[in-house]
């Protein structure tokens, strides 16, 4: 079992960054590759980005065009999620994942474990 609980999350003006850290307890989570999705009100569970287990690759969707970018410190079981130059249509709710695969990191059912997630506020 692998415990996940989001923080950094807030209400930040439209140009601004967020750094959200996601703290994972439980077995060695250097055996786990971890995601970032994001979901808004009434819209669909959507891929921010990822990293495999050593940290040594990251996936991110086509449309994010070098906004965001993901990383993690093993020694301190947490991932992190930099988010710069946000826009009013980042705001949702943001959760990390963990998954023990090493492929299909774009899809929520890749993953084992999620967090409840941290609400994340753009203003225009």
């Amino acid at each position: 079992q692998v415990q996940l609980v989001e923080s950094g999350g807030g209400l930040v003006q439209a140009g601004g960054s967020l750094r959200l850290s996601c703290a994972a307890s439980g077995r060695t989570f250097s055996n786990y590759a971890m995601g970032w999705f994001r979901q808004a009100p009434g819209k669909e569970r959507e891929f921010v980005a990822a990293i495999t287990g050593s940290g040594g690759t990251t996936y991110y969707p086509d449309s994010e065009k070098g906004r965001f970018a993901i990383s993690r410190d093993n020694a301190k079981n947490t991932v992190y999620l930099q988010m710069n130059n946000l826009k009013p249509e980042d705001t949702a709710v943001y959760s990390c994942a963990a998954s023990r695969l090493n492929y299909a990191f774009q899809y929520s059912p890749s993953y084992d474990y999620w967090g409840q997630g941290t609400q994340v506020t753009v203003s225009s």
